[in-house]
């Protein structure tokens, strides 16, 4: 856990009286962030490079230079500088995009997309014969290889972070109750990279803010903010989303900190909407924020339907000398069908059967009774034991890469699942959802999902269900391929299954 006595006796009032109140102090940016940016810059720079070479050897060979081959090496020559300057000029280098969420990469898959413009306007108008075949490797590899780099980049960063290094210091402001939500949120997500060291909430006389994780120090009030970011010297002030700060207190903080060199983050009272979802629409100087309805319905769902189906009948065929080897096993370690089939609910509370490659003995089902007061997770509706006894020897294996899930492939083929969707639940399960969690049942189960990426089975049962619902409302093309990309490395851990 991070301490924080150093930062509280820094946000002490300086005895000597030499800091004058009406001159604002800006706070240096984090040496880190200008020696990642740097080494982003590298990255794409040998990414373009390593792609034009590998474009170069397989359209034209070790052939002699020709004119044509000479063009394209002048041109390739050319890249490395270009795409570094279009990608500076969408802004991917922006220390706010780094490091955390997915703007960064639409601003990559954004210049790169800019930059196939320039190369095209450039060889139209000097009319250079660059040939076709060298651009469509080159350009595409080169984008993939960037989004690979920062994705690299990224978790270094993000292992960094998990060592409390790259961070960046947040002063929270609000009522105590949202400053402790907020720490909360953060300390959850340690790959944001944010490190709440102090707060200033309306009631400054107890020194501490209770907070999951550990305490965080009081270092003023909502009218000694500016005194506060002078002393602490953090990256950043959070705002939280409480009534104690009003409009007109968040406008003139803005003011404040305009020459401090501080961020200034606001919370919106409005949480788990994506994005993508959020435009602002001016109303007579007011910003209003719109909020599109979430998708349930329309072209992009039968799209992404048809790709489910589509992908599971392919990876079916692929793995099935796989499927049947683990089949085989099953039967051999312990007696009893290789399939388990049990009922679960889906879409609009349809239930279908479930199809899974049985990992406990037969009689699993009768001997749950006995162990209910073994259940790991009493706090909401799943039974969950780390070292059920019920589990057999394969079943220990194929649960802890997930392998026992790959027969529901055959339940997205038929269309009662998707690939990426909720935790389809059992029906004793979805008749005690409460409001909230019956929007879950909005859309197709799936076979992974945020729960599957963020803990599995480690997670309690309010954030399976806020993930969940994070993912109904903000279902999207670009966050289903992120999940599935994650997945993966998630599985191959082995963490959090049992």
């Amino acid at each position: 856990m991070t301490s924080y006595s150093s930062d509280l006796h820094m946000a002490m009032p300086a005895e000597s009286g030499t800091d004058d109140p009406s001159m604002p102090v800006a706070a240096a940016p984090p040496s880190w962030e200008a020696s990642y940016a740097t080494a982003l810059i590298v990255l794409d720079a040998v990414a373009i490079t390593v792609a034009a070479a590998i474009a170069l050897r397989l359209r034209f060979g070790p052939a002699a230079f020709q004119q044509a081959v000479l063009w394209t090496s002048l041109v390739s020559a050319a890249f490395p500088p270009t795409w570094v300057v279009v990608m500076a000029a969408n802004r991917a280098y922006e220390p706010r995009f780094l490091g955390r969420g997915s703007e960064e990469f639409r601003r990559v898959f954004r210049a790169a997309v800019g930059f196939i413009a320039v190369v095209a306007s450039v060889c139209y108008a000097a009319q250079i014969q660059l040939a076709r075949g060298y651009v469509a490797i080159a350009l595409p590899l080169g984008t993939l290889l960037t989004l690979l780099g920062r994705y690299a980049a990224r978790q270094v960063v993000h292992a960094q972070r998990a060592r409390g290094r790259c961070t960046q210091r947040v002063l929270a402001v609000g009522d105590r109750h949202h400053v402790a939500e907020l720490v909360g949120y953060v300390r959850r997500a340690s790959h944001s990279g944010l490190n709440v060291v102090g707060a200033c909430v309306p009631d400054a006389q107890e020194q501490v803010v209770r907070a999951p994780g550990g305490d965080v120090p009081v270092v003023g009030a909502l009218t000694t903010v500016t005194a506060a970011v002078r002393q602490l010297r953090p990256d950043a002030v959070a705002v939280t989303a409480s009534p104690a700060v009003s409009a007109q207190t968040l406008r003139r903080l803005a003011w404040e900190l305009e020459d401090c060199g501080v961020d200034l983050l606001v919370s919106p009272s409005l949480t788990d909407v994506a994005g993508p979802r959020i435009s602002i629409q001016p109303v007579a100087g007011l910003p209003l924020l719109h909020v599109n309805q979430p998708e349930f319905s329309g072209g992009r769902k039968l799209l992404k339907a048809g790709l489910d189906r589509a992908l599971a009948v392919a990876t079916l065929l692929l793995l099935s000398p796989f499927l049947l080897l683990i089949g085989l096993l099953i039967r051999v370690d312990s007696p009893g069908p290789a399939i388990f089939r049990q009922r679960r609910v889906g879409q609009g509370g349809k239930v279908f059967t479930c199809l899974k490659f049985r990992s406990m003995g037969v009689s699993a089902e009768f001997e749950r009774e006995s162990l209910l007061d073994r259940n790991e997770r009493s706090d909401g509706l799943l039974f969950k034991i780390r070292d059920d006894p019920r589990v057999t020897r394969a079943g220990r294996w194929l649960r802890k890469y997930s392998l026992d899930e790959l027969p529901q492939l055959w339940n997205i083929a038929r269309g009662d699942m998707s690939l990426v969707g909720p935790r389809p639940p059992l029906p004793s399960e979805a008749e005690q959802y409460g409001y909230d969690a019956r929007r879950r049942l909005l859309v197709k189960p799936g076979l992974t999902g945020l729960w599957q990426i963020s803990g599995r089975s480690d997670l309690p049962w309010d954030e399976t269900v806020r993930l969940d619902l994070y993912y109904v409302e903000n279902w999207s093309p670009a966050l289903d391929v992120l999940i599935i990309w994650k997945t993966a490395f998630a599985v191959l851990g082995g963490s959090g299954a049992y």
